[in-house]
């Protein structure tokens, strides 16, 4: 007769890591999407002009807060 055995190390699947890592994980998600409303509003100040200044548009404005807070 054979036995299977499933030996975990003691804290490794435990309720305690899960929940630090899903804290862990919504903490990064948040200050992603901090930086992403951030970087909107701050280029969404700017007036055309100085966009323009910088090489914008107002319509690349999304993409380029995504690619800030993302990486995307």
């Amino acid at each position: 007769m054979a036995f299977a055995t499933d030996i975990q190390a003691a804290g490794n699947n435990g309720i305690a890591t899960r929940i630090a890592a899903f804290a862990a994980a919504a903490s990064e998600r948040f200050a992603a999407y901090k930086l992403y409303r951030e970087t909107v509003a701050e280029l969404s100040a700017l007036s055309n002009r100085e966009l323009n200044d910088l090489g914008l548009s107002r319509s690349a404005i999304k993409g380029i807060a995504l690619e800030t807070a993302y990486g995307a």
